[in-house]
């Protein structure tokens, strides 16, 4: 099968400079390569070239500026049985018309299809044109149906994943030794280590972490708070949010830890530093990775009942779910729990990293594409 993927404008792939989106599409290539020939059409960057070919991947990249018409110009001299958009319903039309004989799979990442980000006539047109539509989790799925009913019966969850031979959990032998070499790279040796791993923004809520490990300083001496992220991705750039940020660690000194933007390579050694992950994010999440990656990683995980994050974390199962997420005082205590009960956060961390094993690895993700595709074809 001839397929064509075609990224968003904001971030080239591969995933040079990190994106939820770009990740996934590097895990599944290794897969899709075996079977399929696939292009790869993304933004520019300075890093990589405008044409490249590896193997049976080809990748062409266009300038951020009239990215989505060069996308479709460049559309019409290809003949591809099937295109995958990812993460713009207002472009399934225009690509749709560029090459009308392709089937189009939509992939939906984030909430795309709100009232603020896509017309009424332009979604009608996203799920008219589109064969098949996925949805990073049911409640991606919900907030599409919510709006255009009439996609029932179109649209299929595929869950992200991971790469399990990039986490080796830390109660193996190479998980350890990576775990014990990047402790030492931060002085952090003997300390328990909280993670924060995302983009540095209000809606994610590290200030909440800050201020949650003022309270556990109190009790635990011996915590250390690593915030493992950029401003924007790759950017390191400080606005005011990261400023602000800045100024609440101040007095905290040497109990937090800022390591900026961290390249997708070097992802899984963060996650295996640490004793706790904490995903506090404050807006309806579609589903962030970082709990694929903390589980596979066998860290425990406290994250929030924020958009799809409950979907895979199970309040006392594989983790511990907060609902007053907006209060840093259920996340010190949620934290000085699993420090406190260590046989309880073993038993999550083992739950975690086997539906890891059992469904979320890219493996998984490639199948149910496949799938989608199969069934957008026919």
């Amino acid at each position: 099968m001839k397929i064509g993927y075609v990224c968003t404008e904001k971030l080239p792939s591969p995933a040079v400079k990190g994106g939820a989106i770009q990740m996934m599409i590097d895990g599944v290539i290794p897969y899709l390569q075996e079977k399929h020939e696939v292009t790869v059409f993304s933004v520019a960057d300075e890093e990589l070239p405008a044409y490249e070919k590896n193997g049976q991947i080809e990748y062409i990249r266009f300038p951020r500026k009239n990215y989505r018409e060069s996308v479709a110009t460049e559309l019409k001299h290809h003949q591809f049985d099937l295109i995958h958009i990812f993460n713009r319903p207002r472009n399934v039309k225009l690509y749709q018309l560029a090459c009308p004989y392709s089937k189009i799979v939509l992939s939906l990442h984030n909430d795309m299809f709100s009232e603020k980000k896509l017309s009424y006539a332009d979604g009608k047109d996203a799920i008219n044109y589109a064969a098949r539509i996925t949805a990073v989790s049911h409640y991606i799925k919900d907030k599409i149906l919510a709006r255009f009913p009439e996609g029932e019966g179109k649209i299929d969850v595929v869950y992200s994943g991971v790469d399990l031979s990039s986490y080796p959990p830390v109660w193996t032998k190479e998980g350890a030794a990576i775990r014990a070499r990047i402790r030492e790279t931060y002085n952090v040796s003997g300390e328990k280590i909280i993670l924060f791993a995302g983009r540095l923004s209000k809606n994610k809520g590290p200030h909440l972490l800050i201020h949650a490990l003022e309270k556990l300083l109190i009790e635990n001496g011996d915590v250390v708070l690593v915030i493992a992220g950029g401003k924007w991705f790759s950017d390191n750039q400080v606005n005011s949010y990261v400023r602000m940020l800045h100024e609440l660690a101040e007095p905290l000194g040497e109990y937090i830890i800022f390591t900026k933007f961290i390249p997708p390579e070097k992802i899984p050694e963060i996650f295996l530093m640490a004793d706790v992950f904490v995903c506090s994010s404050q807006w309806n999440e579609p589903l962030a990775r970082v709990h694929y990656e903390a589980m596979a990683a066998g860290i425990p995980v406290i994250t929030t009942n924020r958009g799809g994050n409950s979907e895979i974390i199970i309040n006392g199962f594989n983790g511990i779910v907060i609902d007053d997420y907006q209060n840093p005082d259920r996340f010190a205590e949620a934290i000085d729990y699993l420090f406190s009960n260590r046989l309880e956060a073993i038993k999550y961390v083992k739950a975690g990293r086997k539906l890891v094993e059992l469904n979320f690895t890219y493996k998984h993700v490639f199948e149910r594409l496949e799938k989608v595709y199969m069934d957008a074809l026919h």
